[in-house]
């Protein structure tokens, strides 16, 4: 099971997936999308601890945030954590948007998790591939980590990472 691999494995893995940069660059909208979704659709249930109230969305905020800060690689872990924490943070808000739209919160969350998935469809047909979660479910839990990882990338940090993988799954084209 690859769930308990380090962050570099788990970078290659996805990569053999994503080379076309067209892909990666619809996974740059589709999986922020995608995550700030499950954030709106994990709105409630909220829970009083100590004085704060808590929400579902924080909770599994929480979860990942541990899986992606224990991958080994503290900047990645900690940049993909920080990003996370935003989205979730901004998923909170999307209640005041749906009442100014007159919709359900959960139509809101829907909408979005549909168009973070059309974004990602696109993105594997232009390539030509399927995408990763496809032959391992952990690449759900790898594609914002992905997507921050090729941001840092860009910015000419984690270098060592962009050799490797690099190195196994080719260069993007």
């Amino acid at each position: 099971m690859t769930l308990f691999r380090p962050a570099t494995f788990l970078m290659v893995q996805y990569a053999h997936y994503h080379r076309d940069r067209r892909n990666i660059a619809t996974h740059l909208v589709g999986i922020p999308l995608i995550f700030l979704s499950i954030g709106v659709l994990l709105l409630e249930p909220t829970w009083v601890i100590e004085g704060h109230t808590v929400s579902l969305a924080w909770m599994a905020w929480a979860l990942t945030s541990v899986w992606y800060l224990t991958r080994g690689d503290l900047l990645l872990g900690l940049a993909t954590t920080l990003v996370n924490a935003a989205l979730i943070a901004l998923a909170h808000q999307v209640p005041d948007l749906s009442a100014a739209l007159g919709l359900p919160v959960w139509q809101c969350g829907v909408a979005l998790f549909v168009i973070g998935w059309l974004f990602q469809f696109v993105g594997h047909y232009l390539e030509g591939r399927k995408p990763a979660f496809v032959d391992d479910v952990v690449g759900l839990l790898v594609g914002p980590m992905f997507v921050v990882g090729e941001v840092l990338i860009s910015m000419g940090l984690l270098q060592r990472m962009r050799r490797d993988i690099e190195r196994q799954a080719g260069p993007t084209h």
